[in-house]
């Protein structure tokens, strides 16, 4: 089977910095794109950040400067390093990954599973 598990959530304060892990296992292999997104209490799921096989990245504009995406060498592990975090930032965070041609979570069933969970406190 095809997984994705996230970690590295916690509760930080205004300003701190945290570094999430997107890992992948079972059947993915090789270098994939990969998507971060989030879910804030009350809101839709919204796109973070993404990053390319040959490791080109992208941002939203209000994570811009301060969110940065990155790969491991073999491409299993997609990290989101988080600084400056702001509350606005609280959330349950999510990675997806292409995989055959679709997005294993935005084109699957609809279960995007547990996340990892972001607090940041003012």
């Amino acid at each position: 089977q095809a997984q994705l598990v996230e970690s590295g959530g916690g509760l930080v304060q205004a300003g701190g910095s945290l570094r999430l892990s997107c890992e992948a296992s079972g059947r993915i292999s090789g270098i994939n794109h990969v998507a971060w997104y989030r879910q804030a209490p009350g809101k839709q799921r919204e796109w973070v950040a993404r990053i390319a096989p040959g490791r080109n990245t992208d941002y939203a504009d209000s994570v811009k400067g301060r969110f940065t995406i990155s790969r491991d060498n073999a491409g299993k592990i997609v990290y989101l390093q988080m600084n400056s975090l702001k509350p606005e930032d609280t959330a349950v965070y999510f990675c997806d990954v292409f995989y055959w041609g679709r997005w294993l979570r935005r084109d699957g069933d609809g279960n995007w599973g547990q996340g990892t969970q972001v607090t940041v406190s003012s």
